[in-house]
């Protein structure tokens, strides 16, 4: 009972926010209407028209926002693809999630809508938290703290903008409903990525499947399992 009580309050997302002042409720609330997805784990080389070519199989997109170095203005690591519905952001999140574009695995997910100046590093080096992490920076920080007697802990330019390891994007006061759907053309293209997306996966698990075993072996182990 207790596990189920859990899981009917989780969260739509591990993804938290430092910089959101509402409450998680609302929080939660705007995950769970939102049509803007964040996309994470990007090359540094994957470009708006690609992001696209991929995301527009689940529906129509109103506007991508690629994540740039605050510093450099070039592009490091994410991006936000905002829909023209929720039902084509939920599909994006289902199927896209955890493929692969450009060699990397992408993360997809809900995100509670796009503000300017999300779309730049929170770093203190301009890039994301997690390249900084990644680099070495903070341990080069502490290090230089630490050599000059300084206190625990360091400045960072506005939080983490790396989703597990807590949210650090501004907060608009605000967020927009989305405008009236797009044309039901969409829709096709949507169910033939789904239908490639559920053919692929059920593929994928056939060739897991164990082959048929030896007949000799079989008591050897039918054994092993008591």
């Amino acid at each position: 009972m207790a596990r189920l009580l859990k899981k009917m309050n989780a969260s739509i997302s591990d993804y938290i926010d430092r910089k959101f002042h509402g409450t998680q409720e609302e929080f939660d609330e705007l995950l769970r209407t939102s049509s803007t997805v964040y996309v994470g784990n990007l090359t540094f080389y994957t470009t708006e028209e690609q992001i696209y070519e991929v995301f527009s199989k689940c529906g129509d997109i109103k506007r991508v926002i690629m994540g740039l170095h605050a510093e450099r203005k070039t592009p490091c690591g994410f991006c936000f693809v905002v829909y023209y519905t929720r039902e084509d952001t939920e599909d994006c999140v289902k199927y896209i999630n955890g493929t692969t574009l450009d060699d990397h695995a992408i993360r997809v997910d809900f995100d509670w809508g796009f503000q300017e100046g999300r779309q730049f590093g929170r770093g203190v080096t301009g890039a994301q938290v997690r390249t900084d992490w990644s680099t070495g920076v903070y341990d080069q920080l502490r290090a230089q703290k630490a050599a000059q007697g300084g206190g625990r802990g360091f400045g960072r330019r506005g939080g983490y903008n790396d989703r597990r390891s807590g949210g650090g994007r501004p907060r608009d006061e605000s967020y927009p409903s989305p405008p009236p759907g797009p044309p039901p053309a969409k829709r096709a293209r949507r169910n033939d990525y789904v239908a490639e997306a559920e053919g692929a996966r059920a593929g994928s698990e056939a060739e897991r499947e164990p082959r048929e075993r030896n007949p000799r072996f079989r008591d050897d182990d039918s054994d092993k399992e008591d």
